[in-house]
């Protein structure tokens, strides 16, 4: 009996001992991802970097994003109604976090359908038809390109223009700034540079929401 008592409370001590060193280890994950935000400010938002809402609100939600992610696609109506619905209070701004193969082909395009003043056309279609070009054991980005042609882009020029330096540096910048920034999954969101640790969209409405609560700076 003793010994079955002592087997019992050995598995429950090592029980104990991972979801304490779990918690931990969160905590230490919160703490070092709150502090890059801090250290890096520079590496939130880029001059390059696409903005919806008013290029003038106070409230800035900074998210990297990733095409083929599929929370991604589930955040965007959130990410656009929260915007639309704060009376030109809020705005968003997209970083690129390209971590699924093919994704950075992805964003590419969507890049080059920006040059053309097409992207959140582009964007919304991409998205829309995730499942068909994005299954992760075999992405298929190039399919993006019939799906966004109804929106009167110029196929051919854009196709010449995703290959090109311009993008290929933009989008280098962004993945060296997710490193910086410590972003290592998607969508990754910070608020007037305060990184969402709780992810859900009840945590991200509290953030905005206690942004906006805050007095203006004149």
């Amino acid at each position: 009996m003793n010994k079955q008592w002592l087997v019992v409370g050995t598995a429950a001590a090592i029980v104990a001992a991972f979801v304490t060193g779990t918690l931990v280890f969160r905590d230490r994950s919160k703490q070092v991802v709150a502090q890059a935000a801090q250290t890096h400010t520079e590496a939130l938002v880029r001059a390059h970097s696409p903005v919806y809402g008013n290029p003038a609100a106070r409230v800035t939600i900074v998210e990297f994003f990733d095409p083929s992610c599929e929370a991604c696609r589930a955040f965007y109506p959130v990410v656009k109604g929260i915007v639309n619905a704060s009376f030109s209070q809020v705005r968003l701004v997209v970083r690129y976090a390209p971590l699924h193969r093919g994704s950075d082909r992805a964003v590419k395009i969507l890049e080059a359908a920006r040059q053309q003043s097409k992207y959140w056309e582009a964007l919304e279609k991409a998205l829309e038809a995730q499942p068909q070009w994005a299954a992760h054991d075999n992405p298929n980005p190039e399919l993006i390109w019939d799906l966004i042609a109804s929106t009167g882009l110029d196929v051919a020029k854009a196709k010449a223009a995703a290959d090109s330096p311009d993008i290929d540096r933009l989008l280098k910048q962004d993945v060296a700034d997710m490193k910086a920034l410590k972003v290592d999954r998607t969508p990754g969101f910070f608020v007037n540079g305060t990184p969402l640790l709780d992810f859900g969209v009840p945590q991200l409405k509290a953030l905005v929401d206690a942004a906006l609560a805050k007095p203006k700076v004149p």
